[in-house]
């Protein structure tokens, strides 16, 4: 049993910062690439920033020099670090694990209950 654990979420004012974190538990093998994606009301879920497991980072273009995605490959955790909060930023934020459970098998996709993050005045 896999389990991904978010924490960090929270309310903030615009122009702040929040730091959000996942950690992932259970028979892992291998984990390929940690990520974080959001869900605003009404809209599709869609990718925030992705971190291999060799370090390569990708972002969506309306985070792109506000957002730092980072990891900890020891403990199996990805961090995502938020500065200058807009209200568009307000969504649940969901972590997202591609990872293998033991040697041979493939890789899936598993994904952590989602954090609310509220940015608001």
């Amino acid at each position: 049993q896999v389990q991904l654990v978010e924490s960090g979420g929270g309310l903030v004012q615009p122009g702040g910062s929040l730091r959000l974190s996942c950690a992932a538990s259970g028979s892992i093998f291998s984990i390929e690439a940690m990520g974080w994606y959001r869900q605003a009301p009404g809209k599709q879920r869609e990718l925030v920033a992705l971190i291999t497991s060799g370090g390569s980072t990708n972002y969506a273009d309306s985070v792109k020099g506000r957002f730092t995605i980072s990891r900890d490959n020891a403990k199996n955790t990805v961090y995502l670090q938020m500065n200058s909060l807009s209200p568009e930023d307000t969504a649940v934020y969901y972590c997202n694990a591609i990872l293998m459970l033991s040697r041979g098998t493939t890789y899936r996709n598993y994904w952590g209950q989602g954090t609310q993050v509220t940015v608001s005045s």
